[in-house]
């Protein structure tokens, strides 16, 4: 795979690179709620410009239906990507129409734009070979060179990621690079104890990965919504609590496993439960209690792991020398169920272990609750990728990156 510092060593300036950045980043009535995802592309963007290059940075937002959506727009990425980078952004209101020719055209050495969102166009995402292509060709006639840097969708099969660096000099950026680096440490060579947590809400999501980490990983910690189809696994009643009973099947398997290969499969021993869903846009007071696991009563549901889980949690990532932690372990949007997440991230941050927060609610989950990236070992970008990565797939977008 060619680096970015190969590619600047060849010389870019005067040339258009395009980057494909993960700039999807949460929004909430038009503003951009965590910006870690554009920070992360930023130093990649900062150097190209730096170079010389003629920058043109592309991204999606959201899922839009392939036709332009203004709730999906990338105005409010590229306003504050500007911000980041000190300098004016030009923004395409397209994706390769008339607004998109002509903001690259009138891009000077140095300058940088970004391109409306790529989902806007349906030959981004489509599954159709030749129409994906089409879009890639028209994408390529912008640039000169591609750079990858999106790490969040290196795991789709979509014209910006896979089919265009195809058709065009390529090599990976900056964050690309870091982000496969972590992960091979989390896959060859891994440092003993390696502690899994693994929280969000639904089980199936994270089934590939459990499975994969069966055979690599020391203790495996469960949380969050997931956790309720392995207690009820286990014949606990779990109340009105998110639970997956076509996936009970499969989650015995998983503690059958785990108990035969001597893999430590922990379950929360107590957890906030509460008869409403609390009100996550005001906030009010959600009065939960906190049941033991085994005791969950059958009108209520679990929302956040308990004290007793919390201590035992950090006391299993306590001696880790490797950690990996994807998905919150409770509705951690609501103050009085942030408990459990807040006690995960503190405990990564007080361990001596090389930790990973693997991306998406994860990552938006330590940085909302006031935590200082940098006592991370590394904060990811891309949940689903570094789940696919961890379960051994190839990912279309390294793929072809190293093509």
């Amino acid at each position: 795979m060619k680096t970015i510092d190969e590619l600047l060593a060849e010389g870019v300036a005067g040339k258009r690179v395009f980057v494909r950045a993960d700039l999807n980043v949460p929004l909430a009535n038009g503003e951009i709620t965590d910006d870690g995802r554009i920070r992360a592309v930023q130093p990649t963007i900062a150097k190209l410009a730096e170079a010389g290059a003629r920058v043109v940075v592309a991204s999606h937002l959201g899922r839009p239906k392939g036709a332009p959506d203004p709730a999906f727009s990338l105005a409010p990425a590229a306003k504050r990507l500007g911000e980041l980078l000190g300098t004016e952004v030009a923004f395409a209101t397209d994706t390769v129409g008339a607004s998109a020719k002509e903001t690259v055209a009138a891009l000077a050495d140095g300058r940088v734009a970004v391109i409306e969102n790529l989902r806007f166009n349906a030959g981004e995402t489509s599954k159709d070979d030749a129409e994906r292509g089409a879009f890639a060709d028209q994408l390529a006639e912008l640039a000169d060179v591609y750079v990858g840097d999106g790490f969040g969708a290196v795991h789709r099969k979509h014209a910006s990621v896979f089919d265009l660096p195809a058709r065009l000099p390529h090599a990976a950026g900056y964050l690309i690079a870091t982000e496969v680096g972590v992960l091979k440490k989390l896959t060859a060579d891994v440092k003993r104890p390696y502690v899994v947590v693994l929280g969000g809400a639904k089980v199936s999501d994270k089934l590939a990965v459990i499975d994969e980490l069966l055979g690599k990983a020391d203790r495996i910690l469960i949380g969050g919504g997931m956790a309720y189809t392995f207690l009820k696994a286990k014949g606990h009643e779990v109340g009105v609590s998110l639970l997956q009973e076509d996936q009970l099947p499969k989650v015995t398997e998983y503690m059958e496993r785990a108990e035969k290969t001597g893999v430590e499969l922990v379950l929360p021993v107590d957890v906030l439960v509460s008869a409403d869903f609390p009100d996550l846009k005001t906030k009010a007071p959600a009065n939960p209690d906190t049941v033991d696991a085994d005791k969950i009563p059958a009108d209520k549901e679990g929302l956040d792991i308990g004290p007793k889980t919390r201590e035992l949690y950090a006391s299993k990532i306590t001696d880790a020398e490797t950690v990996f932690w994807n998905g919150p372990v409770g509705v951690f949007e609501h103050p009085d169920y942030a408990g459990g997440t807040t006690a995960i991230a503190q405990a990564l941050v007080d361990s001596q272990a090389f930790t990973v927060v693997g991306g998406g609610d994860s990552a938006a989950a330590v940085r909302i609750l006031g935590f200082d990236e940098n006592a991370f070992g590394h904060i990811s970008t891309g949940g689903g990728a570094s789940l696919e990565y961890l379960e051994g797939k190839t990912l279309p977008g390294l793929a072809a990156l190293e093509g």
